[in-house]
């Protein structure tokens, strides 16, 4: 279903994917935030936020009655890079659990602010459905 995509000579990024090849349906899912079903937030940690946008994510694509296997891209907004690199164990440990792999091309992005003043990261995805 998904071919990731490596350059011959390049070594294997650890994280992310450089790239993802696939076919099926597509699903595009807008920016998540650390809130929950009732759009509060469910703390103002950052590592809790990127965890429950995470959460968010996988919602959104269960409705469309996809999995997160079919995941092939992600961009992370972040408001602090620092609070960002600091929370990795606690973000990994639950991409893991929420996500599985991480053959997902990624991008990460500091920008000065997110739309709702409390959001401390926003995710936007994108996934394939196989046919």
């Amino acid at each position: 279903m998904k071919k990731t995509l490596l350059p011959s000579g390049w070594i294997k990024p650890r994280g992310y994917a450089n790239g993802v090849a696939v076919r099926g349906t597509q699903v595009y899912i807008a920016g998540q935030i650390g809130w929950d079903e009732e759009a509060r937030f469910v703390s103002k940690a950052f590592g809790a936020q990127a965890v429950q946008a995470l959460r968010n994510v996988v919602a959104v694509l269960r409705e469309a009655g996809g999995k997160p296997e079919h995941l092939v891209r992600m961009t992370w907004y972040v408001t602090d890079k620092r609070a960002y690199l600091a929370a990795a164990k606690e973000i990994g440990a639950a991409f893991r659990e929420l996500i599985g792999d991480y053959d997902i091309a990624m991008s990460a992005v500091q920008v000065v602010a997110l739309i709702e003043d409390d959001a401390l990261v926003e995710i936007e995805a994108t996934a394939v459905i196989p046919d």
